[in-house]
């Protein structure tokens, strides 16, 4: 309904800030990774919303960026995660790390949010495992930053093939993580084959 907002910054009271556009103060909800990146008090300011309408009244809240507001929508689709667990997620990790986190599966990264205990982490990583992926056309660049080191390309050849001979994700990026910089496709596809064996 509301998709974007672009005003003066009123006020700032963590979570919440206060925009002005064109004289009506609209009261926006927006998480720590958002807020840190605001302008001084009087600057102007640009956010992509959602909108939520409850019974006890209609609510805002505020990305920087696209992906932000896409996790966050993705984060509203999990079962007993409402809006403000959901801002509390991506207070405490950013997007790439929240993806990072889910084709991991680390719940570990999770729990260290305050109010997620170890299966409401559990079950974010199982339902977000398939969806995350879809919403952000950036996830693959998150996931793949989980092998650091190698170029880009070659990670994306290395992991298509791990993942092709039945390994999935989370062994074939931990595999991939001792790969040398200069590593080429098949030495690393060899590489993380012999990792493998071993775990």
């Amino acid at each position: 309904m509301i998709g974007r907002i672009t005003g003066t910054l009123l006020e700032k009271n963590p979570p919440q800030i206060l925009v002005d556009v064109h004289g009506v103060g609209y009261e926006i909800d927006v998480p720590m990774s958002t807020f840190y990146n605001l302008p001084a008090t009087g600057g102007a300011v640009s956010l992509h919303t959602h909108h939520v309408v409850r019974e006890d009244g209609h609510f805002l809240f505020g990305f920087a960026t696209d992906e932000e507001r896409a996790a966050f929508r993705q984060l509203l689709k999990v079962s007993g995660v409402g809006a403000r667990m959901a801002l509390a997620v991506l207070s405490g990790l950013s997007v790439n790390d929240l993806a990072q986190a889910v084709a991991l599966q680390e719940a570990g990264r999770l729990v260290k949010i305050p109010g997620i205990g170890k299966k409401t982490a559990e079950r974010l990583l199982l339902e977000l495992r398939d969806k995350l992926g879809k919403a952000l056309p950036s996830m693959a660049g998150a996931r793949l930053a989980a092998a650091p080191g190698v170029a880009p390309d070659t990670k994306s050849d290395i992991l298509n093939a791990l993942l092709a001979l039945g390994y999935n994700e989370r062994e074939a990026l931990s595999a991939m993580k001792g790969l040398a910089e200069d590593v080429g496709v098949s030495d690393g596809i060899r590489q993380a084959l012999k990792a493998l064996s071993k775990s």
